[in-house]
Formats: C-alpha cells, sequence, structure tokens
C-alpha cells in the first residue's frame, strides 16, 4: 500500500507538472508539447480509474466493487486506454513531419491540424469504449461474481456471464487486439522512416532526433506491449497478467514524467522558471 501510493502521487504530481508547464510557458506552445500535456493528462485519469479502488483494497480484507462502478471503471480504462494508443500513433506522425519535413512543419501541423487530431483520438477512444461496454452489458450474469485481478475489464467479467461468450472474445480480440496491433505497426514504419531520414542530419540534430524518439519508443513498448498480451488472446487468466497489469497501471504513466522532463533541456528550462 505504501509503495503504490508513493507512486501515484508522483504519477499525479509529475504529470500535472508537465500539463502546468506547458500551459505557463510560451515556449513550450508547439504540437509536440500540445500532445504531450495530452499524454499526462490522459495519463493522470488513466492511473487514477485503477489505483485508488486498489489501494482501498489494500486496507480491507473483503474487496468488492458493484457491478456499476466495475461497468464505470472498464468504460472509464478503455476510453483513456484507447485514447492514449491513438495518441501516442499521432505523436510518432508529429515527430515524423518534423524530421522528415522540416520546411512543411508548421503547415502539416498547423494549430487547427493539431485540434483536428486531439478530436478524433478523443472521439475513437470514445467509440471503441461505448462498443465494448454495450456488448458487457448485453451479456447475462447469474454468478460466479469473482473477478481474478485488482480491476474490472471486458475479457474478465465477460468470463462471468452465464452464457457461452466465444463470438464475444471473437470481437474484442477484432477490436482492442487489432487496434493495438496495426497502431504498433504502424508506429514501427514511422520509426524506421525517420531513422532512415536521419542519417541526412548533422550529428547533433541526429542524435536530439534519435533522443526524443528513443523516449516515445519506450512509453510505446510498455503500453502497447500490454495490450496486445491481454486483447490479442481469448479471455482466459494467466499468472503474467496481474504482474503485466501493474506495469500498465502504474509504471507507463510514471514514465512520462520521467523520460519526458529528466531527458528534455526544454522541459528541464521550463520547470525552472515556472
Amino acid at each position: 500500500f505504501t509503495f503504490l501510493t508513493v507512486i501515484y502521487v508522483f504519477i499525479l504530481l509529475g504529470n500535472t507538472l508537465i500539463v502546468f508547464t506547458i500551459a505557463c510557458d510560451h515556449v513550450l506552445h508547439t504540437p509536440m508539447y500540445f500532445f504531450l500535456s495530452n499524454l499526462s493528462f490522459i495519463d493522470v485519469c488513466h492511473s487514477s480509474v485503477v489505483i485508488p479502488k486498489m489501494l482501498a483494497d489494500f486496507l480491507v480484507e473483503k474487496k468488492t466493487i458493484s457491478f456499476g462502478e466495475c461497468i464505470a471503471q472498464m468504460f472509464f480504462l478503455h476510453l483513456f486506454a484507447c485514447t492514449e494508443i491513438f495518441l501516442l500513433t499521432v505523436m510518432a506522425y508529429d515527430r515524423y513531419a518534423a524530421i522528415c519535413k522540416p520546411m512543411h512543419y508548421s503547415t502539416i501541423m498547423s494549430h487547427r491540424v493539431c485540434l483536428k487530431l486531439a478530436t478524433a483520438m478523443w472521439l475513437g477512444g470514445l467509440v471503441h469504449s461505448i462498443t465494448l461496454t454495450a456488448l458487457t452489458l448485453n451479456l447475462p450474469y447469474c454468478g460466479p461474481n469473482t473477478i481474478d485481478n485488482f480491476f474490472c475489464d471486458v475479457p474478465l467479467v465477460i468470463k462471468l456471464a452465464c452464457t457461452d461468450t466465444y463470438v464475444f472474445e471473437v470481437l474484442i480480440i477484432s477490436n482492442s487486439g487489432l487496434i493495438s496491433v496495426v497502431c504498433f505497426v504502424v508506429l514501427m514504419i514511422s520509426y524506421v522512416v525517420i531513422l532512415i531520414s536521419l542519417r541526412n542530419h548533422f550529428s547533433e540534430g541526429r542524435h536530439k532526433a534519435l533522443s526524443t524518439c528513443a523516449a516515445h519508443l519506450t512509453v510505446v513498448t510498455f503500453f502497447l506491449g500490454h495490450c496486445i498480451f491481454i486483447y490479442l488472446r481469448p479471455a482466459k487468466s494467466l499468472a503474467a497478467d496481474k504482474v503485466v497489469s501493474v506495469f500498465f497501471t502504474t509504471v507507463a504513466p510514471l514514465l512520462n514524467p520521467v523520460i519526458y522532463t529528466l531527458r528534455n533541456e526544454d522541459m528541464q528550462n521550463a520547470v525552472r522558471k515556472l
């Protein structure tokens, strides 16, 4: 309880600091930092859906959650997780435009385009979450009522249904699983193109671009790795699920402040000024 409470406090403070720093410093009012502030906001929301309930359960012997709270937790978990997947893909496109099309970058990633991309990723996450939640609610439940994890998720909840869930499992794989895989493939392709393009850059510019891309790729690997592991297989529990889920809900949101603040000179200067 103490260890995860400290981590949660760092997640809240670190990501909130990033959002306020970017909002207050006009130097950081660029597409890259606009999307980074969105990422920090999503991480605060995403971790807050799961961690407070998990911490409360550490303090009681009987760990329960109502059906309504379970569905709400599942809805918001998928809303923020799917939106973050789309956001990470958009951030990769932003880096591609900045590195491979520097002369046209301000046109490609104009303020209007950034707002449209942000709206599209939030709407995409909302549609995804509503779809999965609606599918889950349409199933009949009559027991058992024990979830083999510390939070409610679609694969865990549909296992409790009193009917054959094979079709629903296929729909989950074709929805969450394919979204994760397709976005991961797109991200990998974009980074290959970026690395090829970097061969023509000067050493200093190449080092800075590689540093930015390496940080982004670290976050992507942690986050999408979990999604692919959980959602690209039938709804059955494995011993590793809980360990992977802890990384998904605590380590990944903690990485953003560490990677983007401690390793970024512009953010360091902005934090000092703030």
